[in-house]
């Protein structure tokens, strides 16, 4: 049991008003977790406190009371004996008359009657003693706020919980509960509030009830906050929002349809107010009591309901129409909320009750529409006033023919033939009926207003024929009027959408709305489609024409593609058999072998354009461009291979392209990838192999596509598939005599005499290569390592720096998976390493190792005297360093230790004077800077995740710790102003790729080599991108925590380094960041910065002049923020 003296302690903190409401709900939680854990029992408590519950002071007594309450309000699930509870509930329902004891008793009885359904629940007699003590006793809006809530609470408690109880309170329940609501305010307390009426109406439902009988009342304390006008903040403690309440006051005016009377008139009245807010309001809640309220209720208000919705059609409805090429599945016109809650309201009424539709197609404003619709042949002539007419009527006889299948009979049975008079496809007869003339000639003015009509009602209907097919009663939908109808006119209704197209003169919006009619057409569903096949045939042959017309890219080509790559995904997706069978030989067929043809009066990317995006709607359809696209590539190869034809090899460019972008991102959705990918690949390689020897000429950007397309292929195969590639393009390389292969190892006379000698066919095969082996998994098979290593290593020494990428790949991944890469028994991954870094050109032999048989990777290697420039030759000094970057970066990203000797070779390289005393040439130390950004940045060609690279965790990481120091020491010692800029940029380029956490944890350090760094790029416009990338490491540090804490000490640095950057004449964007990072700067104390602030002003007014106009809204907002800090620097001085 809990000592008395401790429970005395809680009982006195909660009583005590000086303590904290933090210390009083420790004390109940206390307290009631003794009474949970049975070491303190109910009875004893009760008889603790009954000094505190029944003193004569008020202040003690209250809080005594409400301490109990609260108790009791943890022990909800803890079973209790019931005459415990039964006399818990006599106690706090007495009470409720202690007006100073009031909210612990409101709190004691709704914890009581709240219980769980366990041992010790509030009886129906004791619920409804309280019900009448309620009723008697309480004056709820003369309470405080809290206590108001709590009233309402218990009286939502009773009407849920013990309904039964309080049934023989009828009218006395109702008229407490006017009472308790009247003049309300409080959000918290309303929501309650609502939702009791609605309780009271579910309890009362009888027509000679007490809710009916006294429906005016209650509706006068609720219908007096419609339209809601909500002022409380967002960040309400109780986290009421304005919808919470609209929702909550909707669910009570439709509670009950003895609400109607009243409701209705209100609901209309505010409907036709100015306030946005109030017409959504208003046609919400129409919706829901029309729903409740019933048929025979809502229908004595038709007369007045029906001009209300027209005219918030009419006022939610602009005179825009979009014609671009997304509106092309949709209406075309925006749609606020009020536009869409009166098409809810309207669609609604029309299932509900058909004979509302009445007033729609007898309406005097629709019919005459249809009577002035030929008034205006185009768009353009069309006066606001009438494109709002049209445009609302659209709307208003689409949402009418969405309603119900009765419905769009009627409607299409009213206007259709109306409309299709208008078109000129029927006739009045002798008694003045419309027949259709099916041999009548389209009409030469097709009249705008009427093609958009005919269009929407054509796609309104198209959704019964989906509810048909969903219940498996196609026959009952062919059967309709609407279908028939339709049916009947198809044929020549597609013939007005073609002629509307072909006469429209450069008429924009009738060419959209006879594609968009065409489209409408031909995406009726299934069976139940009121379009035979041969007329769908007919519209996939008519918008194909569009496409395959000798045209440019006009509206209607692209209007056309967009509704064939529609008609093909809906195909797709319904699983329309037939259809698709005419899809294919139609369209898809046609566009493929139009890109496999020469002869064609569409330029080809446009060829290509429409192919891919019409075989991009299904996986079938993907298969068979690939085929086609395989088949063109091979014809336009073999076409400049034989025939020398520079034409093919442009358009095999644009084939590569299309298949890489395009089609390969859709074919994981296919059945069989693998096979496809790999028969595309070997395609490309039999058609160089059986190809001869052919003239050179720029053909870089065919190389190019050719290697990307390679690289995604061999990248997206299975280990099996690649092994299958690689073994082919070996075999063709084998059988072909390359230069750089026919002597290995080289002298440095014959390798510089083998500069710039590949042929096309060469170069294109070696690119292809390189690409397959830089794709590759780590678990591949790849042959003859040691002469593909040397073939590489004596390309990339030529410049061709995609067999530098390759051996770079190779390194990091070779051996470096258990059971992994296959290879021959006599080419190790180190035996690999020693044939790239111990080739000793000079002599055509292998240089010894150091003697304890390990192999040394450093200055006195080969490779590295070609770094260093002992082989005399700048363009071979300058290559070598390149492809010595790209083997280290493989190495590094594999954890090999290789990269610190690469590493410090490149260092060396740095330093106009390197330690063997060669002068090097300022354009081999840029390339040995730039080398620094090859290892640390991530590239898009070669070594990553999407080519298999092996990435070990925190490569770069270990890569910045230990080039940093070394540079960090030569740009302090460096006496040689062009060493010292080179240093920088490598610098930069190092700290500029490391993951933005290893910078926050250096700054302190890493601060002042920026600055240095900054400094020095920004003498001129060679490395502005560098010193741009280093600014934004800056920028980064500024905004941190971490950083900010070094800012401060090199504030003065800092600021005079942003300062100069904010005249940067080279790019625009550093000078607009320098002034960003000026900003920044303003969270630093008001000491560190505020000495410097006439500086920044001078120079970010000069800013303000800037030709740029973003750098001078930044200069703006900078100067106003650093102005700022003047007249608080002068408030700490008073």
């Amino acid at each position: 049991m809990a000592q008395p003296n401790q429970l005395t302690l809680h009982l006195e903190t909660y009583v005590d008003v000086t303590r904290s409401p933090a210390q009083q709900a420790e004390c109940v939680k206390a307290v009631a977790l003794s009474l949970e854990q049975d070491s303190l029992s109910l009875d004893e408590l009760v008889r603790e406190m009954e000094m505190y519950l029944t003193t004569t002071d008020n202040v003690v007594r209250g809080r005594g009371i409400l301490m109990l309450a609260e108790i009791l309000n943890y022990l909800k699930a803890k079973p209790l004996d019931n005459a415990v509870v039964h006399t818990l509930l006599e106690f706090f329902t007495d009470k409720l008359e202690d007006w100073r004891a009031l909210r612990g008793a409101l709190v004691g009885c709704l914890a009581l009657m709240r219980r769980k359904d366990t041992a010790g629940v509030v009886t129906a007699t004791a619920a409804e003693a309280v019900a009448k003590s309620f009723v008697q006793t309480l004056s709820v809006q003369s309470l405080a706020q809290t206590e108001r809530k709590l009233s309402f609470e218990l009286l939502e408690c009773l009407l849920l919980q013990y309904s039964g109880a309080i049934t023989t309170m009828g009218d006395i329940l109702v008229h407490a509960t006017c009472e308790a609501i009247d003049g309300e305010k409080d959000p918290q307390c309303l929501l309650v509030a609502f939702h009791i009426i609605e309780l009271l109406a579910q309890l009362f439902p009888s027509s000679s009830g007490p809710v009916a009988s006294n429906a005016s009342d209650l509706f006068d304390n609720i219908g007096c906050y419609f339209p809601l006008h909500f002022t409380h903040k967002k960040d309400d403690e109780a986290g009421i929002t304005r919808e919470d309440l609209s929702r909550g006051l909707l669910l009570a005016f439709s509670s009950t349809p003895f609400f109607e009377p009243y409701a209705i008139p209100l609901l209309l009245e505010k409907l036709s107010s100015s306030l946005p807010v109030a017409k959504v309001d208003s046609l919400k809640c129409l919706k829901d009591c029309a729903m409740k309220y019933g048929v025979s209720r809502m229908k004595k208000h038709y007369g007045v309901l029906w001009p209300a919705i027209k005219a918030a059609f009419f006022s939610s409805t602009g005179t825009h129409l979009s014609f671009a090429l997304e509106s092309l599945t949709s209406p075309g016109i925006e749609m606020d909320e009020i536009h869409r809650e009166a098409v809810n309201l309207l669609q609604w009424l029309l299932k509900q009750d058909i004979s509302f539709l009445s007033f729609v197609v007898d309406d005097i404003d629709i019919n005459t529409v249809f009577d002035t619709i030929s008034r205006y042949s185009q768009y353009k002539e069309m006066p606001d006033t009438n494109k709002r007419e049209v445009l609302v009527t659209s709307q208003i006889l689409s949402v009418a023919a969405k309603a119900s299948v009765q419905s769009c009979n009627i409607i299409f049975g009213t206007f259709f033939f109306r409309l299709m008079g208008t078109l000129g496809i029927s006739d009045k007869t002798t008694t003045g009926n419309l027949v259709h003339n099916k041999n009548s000639p389209v009409s030469i003015r097709l009249y705008h207003g009427g093609l958009y009509l005919c269009v929407e009602l054509l796609s309104a209907s198209k959704d019964h024929i989906l509810g048909f097919e969903e219940c498996s009663s196609t026959p009952g939908c062919l059967q309709e009027s609407w279908c028939s109808l339709v049916r009947s006119f198809a044929v020549s209704l597609i013939r007005v959408f073609t002629s509307a197209v072909c006469s429209s003169n450069d008429c924009v919006e009738d060419v959209y709305l006879g594609v968009k009619g065409l489209l409408t057409m031909g995406t009726f569903l299934g069976d139940a489609s009121p379009v035979s096949r041969s007329e769908f045939e007919n519209i996939l042959m008519t918008l194909t024409s569009f496409i395959t017309a000798k045209s440019g890219k006009t509206i209607l080509w692209e209007l056309a593609l967009k509704a064939l790559v529609c008609i093909g995904s809906f195909i797709n997706r319904y699983h329309e058999h037939d259809k698709a069978i005419s899809y294919m030989s139609i369209v898809v067929e046609n566009l493929v072998s139009l890109s496999c043809s020469s002869h064609c009066g569409l330029s080809y990317p446009m060829i290509l354009e429409a192919t891919s995006e019409v075989c991009s709607t299904a996986p079938k359809h993907v298969e068979k461009m690939v085929q086609g696209l395989e088949e063109a590539l091979c014809s336009s190869l073999s076409e400049f291979f034989v025939n020398g034809n520079f034409k093919s090899i442009e358009k095999c460019s644009q084939l590569l392209e299309c298949f890489t972008n395009k089609l390969l991102p859709r074919l994981a959705e296919i059945d069989g990838l693998e096979k496809i990918l790999v028969h595309f690949a070997m395609s490309i390689w039999n058609q160089i192999e059986t190809s001869g020897v052919c003239s050179d000429f720029c053909g870089r950007e065919f190389v190019e596509a050719a290697m990307t397309t390679m690289r995604q292929v061999v990248g997206s195969d299975l280990v099996e598939s690649q092994n299958i590639i690689i073994q082919k393009a070996y075999n063709v390389i084998s059988s072909t005599k390359l230069p750089a292969m026919e002597s290995i190892p080289l002298t440095l006379v014959a390798l510089e005499g083998l500069q710039r000698d590949l042929s096309t066919r060469d170069e294109l095969l070696l690119s292809l290569l390189a690409s397959v082996i830089i794709a590759a998994s780590p678990s591949a098979s790849i042959p003859d390592v040691k002469s593909l290593v040397h073939l590489f290593l004596v390309s990339f020494l030529k410049g061709y720096i995609p067999a530098a990428q390759a051996l770079g790949s190779m390194v990091n991944k070779l051996g470096s998976v258990s059971g992994g890469t296959n290879v021959s028994s006599d080419c190790s991954f180190e035996k690999v390493c020693d044939i790239i870094f111990h080739t000793a050109f000079a002599s055509g032999k292998k240089m010894s190792s150091d003697g304890s048989g390990g192999i040394i990777c450093g200055s006195e290697t080969n490779l590295s005297q070609l770094c260093l420039g002992f082989c005399g030759s700048l363009d071979l000094q300058t290559r070598a360093i390149t492809g010595i970057a790209w083997i280290g970066k493989g190495l590094l990203m594999r954890g090999d230790k290789r990269v610190n000797e690469i590493a410090l070779v490149l260092v060396e390289c740095l330093k106009s004077t390197n330690c063997p005393g060669k002068v090097l040439h300022p354009a081999a130390m840029k390339h040995a800077a730039d080398a620094f950004f090859i290892i640390m940045s991530d590239s898009e060609v070669c070594l990553n995740r999407k080519l298999h690279a092996v990435i070990r965790p925190l490569y770069k990481q270990r890569f910045f710790s230990i080039t940093v120091p070394i540079l960090e020491s030569l740009i302090k010692n460096s006496q040689s102003p062009p060493s010292r800029t080179m240093f920088c940029v490598a610098l930069a380029h190092v700290i500029s790729n490391v993951p933005v956490a290893v910078i926050l944890d250096n700054t302190k350090k890493l601060h002042p080599m920026i600055l240095e760094g900054l400094s020095v790029l920004s003498h001129d416009s060679v490395d502005k991108v560098t010193l741009y990338s280093l600014l934004l490491v800056l920028s980064g540090t500024l905004t941190d925590i971490k950083g900010k804490e070094s800012a401060e000490d090199n504030a003065h640095k800092i600021i005079e380094c942003l300062v100069k950057l904010t005249s940067y004449p080279h790019l625009m964007i550093v000078r607009e960041t320098a002034v960003q990072c000026l900003v920044a700067l303003l969270e630093l104390p008001h000491r560190r910065i505020y000495p410097f602030r006439r500086e920044v002003l001078q120079a970010v007014s000069k800013a303000l002049d800037d030709p740029k106009r973003r750098v001078r809204q930044e200069a703006i907002r900078c100067r106003q923020a650093w102005a700022s800090i003047t007249s608080t620097s002068d408030l700490h001085g008073s």
